[in-house]
């Protein structure tokens, strides 16, 4: 029997939802509110791809079609926002063989990208993938480019004694012999998103980067996301803000997404080590599995994430056109 893909209706919210939460794949961007707010800041068009094999959903995959002037492409994630991950979720199948399993992921695939080309046609074609998205043979028979990426997660599956043992000797440091006293970690609201989000842009514009996310982005999507969570954690000295990082929750991991830059506040306090820990035990307390440091492929930084003595886990991103669509394409952001 063939896979059905069509585009998802208003009437699929929750059903869709529940598929992404079913999936190895899913994400708390993958849900449709959290779609939704990446296509409004996006100016794109959101295209919540579904697929069926008779009643039987067989995955998700959302794209994103923007249009410039004469050119078409799609996205997944859309570009500038930072979204770390997206790309196809797909639902489990219960047979033990190989092939029908693949000829599953293929046929739902196929029919993905037979339906881009049928309604969008596009000349580019960018996708980043989940860690849990380990087969991406059905893009690159499509004729994608795969660049395999990484990033750093940390088992929360054990105590928090144990976790801080595998840790470098100046991070167990930094944790157990800070005086509780001199500074306070708290989870925060609207405020300290904007807190959180001033620093990183400033951080980033002192090095001459562009950091083109709009605040608006980040508090609609903490707003309107039905099952994830974004949760602004915050250092304080003295009570004044020194530093924080916006994690983003959802199912058993939570993980990076804005924060953890240098701080200019003249204070003896390891602000950052402080911070993930504090995002650590929170997860070993709610029974998370995963701390995704969100990258490991920029080698200065690397040797402070590696201190928590994390795994490491591949992405990809894929690529389609031709040479010089690419490089138009290629204000395409990285997370990292």
């Amino acid at each position: 029997m063939s896979v059905d893909v069509r585009r998802a209706t208003d009437d699929d919210v929750e059903e869709w939802n529940e598929y992404v939460r079913r999936s190895p794949q899913g994400t708390m961007c993958h849900e449709l509110e959290a779609l939704r707010v990446q296509a409004d800041h996006a100016d794109a068009t959101l295209h919540p791809l579904i697929g069926f094999k008779g009643q039987e959903p067989v995955g998700v995959f959302p794209v994103f079609e923007i249009r410039k002037r004469f050119v078409t492409t799609v996205f997944s994630p859309p570009p500038h926002l930072r979204v770390p991950y997206l790309g196809p979720a797909l639902l489990e199948c219960a047979s033990p063989k190989r092939r029908k399993r693949e000829r599953r992921r293929q046929r739902f695939m196929d029919g993905c990208f037979e339906w881009i080309d049928e309604h969008v046609n596009p000349s580019y074609g960018h996708v980043r993938t989940t860690t849990g998205f380990d087969d991406v043979r059905p893009f690159t028979w499509r004729g994608y480019d795969a660049n395999p990426e990484y990033t750093y997660a940390v088992d929360l599956t054990r105590s928090k004694d144990d976790l801080l043992m595998t840790f470098s000797s100046d991070a167990r440091s930094n944790v157990r012999n800070t005086d509780d006293d001199a500074y306070t970690v708290e989870v925060g609201d609207t405020e300290e998103i904007r807190l959180i989000y001033d620093q990183v842009r400033r951080r980033y514009e002192s090095q001459g980067i562009s950091f083109g996310v709009p605040l608006e982005f980040v508090t609609d999507l903490a707003e309107r996301t039905e099952n994830g969570h974004v949760r602004p954690y915050t250092l304080r000295v003295d009570g004044e803000f020194v530093g924080g990082i916006l994690a983003l929750e959802y199912g058993p991991r939570t993980g990076r997404w804005m924060g953890g830059v240098r701080t200019d506040a003249d204070v003896d306090v390891p602000t950052n080590d402080l911070l993930d820990w504090a995002i650590m035990e929170d997860g070993i307390d709610s029974g998370l599995e995963r701390y995704d440091l969100v990258g490991a492929d920029t080698r200065r930084i690397n040797r402070y994430k590696a201190k928590f003595n994390p795994g490491l886990e591949t992405y990809y991103s894929l690529e389609y056109g031709s040479w010089g669509m690419r490089t138009a394409a290629s204000v395409y952001d990285s997370v990292k």
